[in-house]
């Protein structure tokens, strides 16, 4: 079973509809909520990955209405929530318990080298199994197979077909284990290019192609 989040190819969500010359921020509170973000995530209590499946685990009906922001927020209050970093109270506005400060917590003159740098998920791990040129073919489903109804990089559209190994990456931590404190898991993981007609039925253009980053435990051999 897939999440609401895992729109690829699904009819009736209406069109994608580019907006030219974007903004960085729509509204003031939007900035807050990326600082807000990145102030909590600093303290380490959770991964990345784990941030992502809170935001794909909120109700199908609060996916659909949020946008992008109020997404973030409310998988932050989740995530909060669940850690013992804030009670239901103070969520709903009462006032905050009084902490000692946080040795985590980030400077002002430390957000842009961190932001810069990123968090990379490189790992020494074991030897790829497929090399450029293999045909695979995706798992079916695609589902995480550690914890049901968990996180999984490989979308439904993409499961159970055949593409073409284009690149190895190397070793990377595994999202399926890390978003759940299930640790690193690191494996192999390859670019894999898959035809556009098989994926959607047809193409704008001949030869069209889509490419995915996957981990070798989503995929066999075709």
């Amino acid at each position: 079973m897939t999440r609401v989040h895992d729109m690829g190819g699904r009819y009736g969500d209406g069109p994608v509809e580019p907006e030219l010359a974007e903004p960085t921020f729509h509204h003031e509170w939007e900035a807050r909520s990326l600082a807000l973000t990145l102030a909590v995530g600093a303290r380490r209590h959770w991964s990345l990955d784990t941030f992502r499946h809170a935001r794909e685990a909120l109700s199908p009906r609060d996916y659909a209405r949020f946008g992008y922001y109020e997404k973030w927020l409310a998988s932050l209050a989740n995530l909060a929530l669940a850690n013992g970093l804030v009670t239901r109270d103070e969520l709903a506005g009462a006032p905050l318990h009084e902490n000692p400060p946080d040795s985590k917590a980030l400077r002002p003159g430390q957000v842009e080298p961190m932001l810069r740098q990123g968090n990379p998920t490189y790992r020494a791990g074991a030897e790829p199994m497929f090399v450029v040129g293999d045909r695979v073919r995706t798992r079916l489903p695609a589902r995480n197979v550690l914890v049901p109804g968990g996180h999984t990089r490989l979308p439904a559209y993409a499961a159970g077909h055949i593409g073409k190994i284009l690149r190895s990456h190397g070793s990377f931590v595994l999202p399926d284990s890390h978003a759940h404190f299930l640790g690193e898991a690191s494996e192999p993981l390859y670019a894999v290019a898959f035809d556009a007609v098989d994926l959607w039925g047809s193409a704008d253009s001949t030869g069209d192609e889509v490419i995915l980053d996957l981990w070798q435990s989503y995929l066999g051999p075709a």
